[in-house]
């Protein structure tokens, strides 16, 4: 076996059980604790922390089960833990970045194209739906003439938050 023997398998067992308690502490506790698990940039996040305990712990015990020695099951271990708290460092990062630089803004829409989704009457509102920056948008719509549904439009002008003017696109 190995120079730890059995307790070498429960000491790398126990090291995977912290890493998956961190892991259970950090996500349930995350908010509370307000950053007490984060050891500075994203990618040392306490989930990156957790992944690489657990997978160093757990993988060294399978390493060290299947008669690895103490050295090539610390080895084993520490590279997988590497990979694992690699990637939820790299996931940690990528969350953290958020997408509001993608938000609509409905004082940006005016020389968009949309499509008339519910008919537009000459005197009253109907409703065009509309992709910007990937997000599918419904505004409530008004035109100069009457529009039947699935005609192709732009907007012209915003009226307010939720509504825009449209003209038949050329």
């Amino acid at each position: 076996m190995s120079i730890l023997g059995v307790s070498g398998v429960l000491f790398f067992l126990v090291i995977g059980c912290v890493g998956i308690a961190l892991l259970l502490v950090s996500l349930v506790l995350g908010d509370l604790l307000d950053g007490l698990l984060d050891f500075g940039p994203d990618f040392l996040s306490g989930a990156a922390i957790a992944g690489f305990l657990g997978a160093l712990g757990f993988v060294g015990a399978i390493a060290l089960d299947q008669g690895a020695s103490t050295p090539v099951a610390i080895g084993i271990g520490a590279l997988a833990g590497v990979l694992v708290g690699a990637a939820a460092g790299w996931a940690a990062t990528r969350l953290a970045r958020g997408g509001d630089e993608a938000t609509v803004r409905s004082g940006e829409l005016a020389g968009h194209d949309a499509t008339v989704l519910n008919a537009i009457p000459a005197d009253g509102y109907g409703e065009v739906t509309l992709t910007v920056a990937g997000h599918i948008t419904r505004m409530n719509a008004r035109s100069a003439t009457a529009l039947s549904a699935g005609t192709p439009v732009t907007i012209t002008a915003v009226l307010s938050p939720t509504a825009v003017q449209v003209a038949p696109r050329a």
